[in-house]
């Protein structure tokens, strides 16, 4: 599988990541400038943002949590060779995944759904992780 294929999913996470930031970082700049949220309230990394801007935060923070084990996977599975058409299937599945839970964490925040979009991403990246465990211990191509 050419790298560009097997690297784009990882791409489209880290641009995830990102935007989730800007929108972070946006939304307590605002804050801060309309004098909603004080300095001195939040020097300590106390939790008194408004709502929307502890929304991308508490996203942001949830992309070094899970898509960790992803991009790890990923380059374990370029180096080992063992990233082909299922990897990149499943890596866009999981990436998909991640997406809606973004989306769903800094809008609606209907934990239900971002729960449930959470848990498929989840399961997917369990998979490929199983996957890519039996073919090195096995020798698999």
């Amino acid at each position: 599988m050419p790298i560009p294929f097997v690297l784009l999913p990882l791409f489209v996470e880290v641009l995830l990541t990102f935007g989730v930031m800007f929108g972070m970082m946006y939304f307590r700049t605002s804050s801060l400038r309309s004098g909603e949220t004080r300095f001195e309230n939040i020097a300590l990394r106390e939790p008194n943002w408004p709502v929307r801007a502890q929304q991308f935060a508490n996203s942001f923070a949830n992309q070094f949590e899970l898509p960790v084990l992803f991009y790890v996977l990923t380059v374990l599975s370029i180096i080992t060779h063992h990233a082909d058409t299922v990897f990149v299937v499943l890596a866009w599945i999981f990436v998909v995944f991640r997406i809606a839970q973004a989306l769903v964490h800094v809008t609606s925040n209907v934990v239900r759904y971002r729960g449930g979009f959470y848990g498929v991403g989840a399961l997917v990246l369990v998979v490929m992780w199983i996957i890519f465990i039996v073919r090195i211990l096995a020798g698999l191509p």
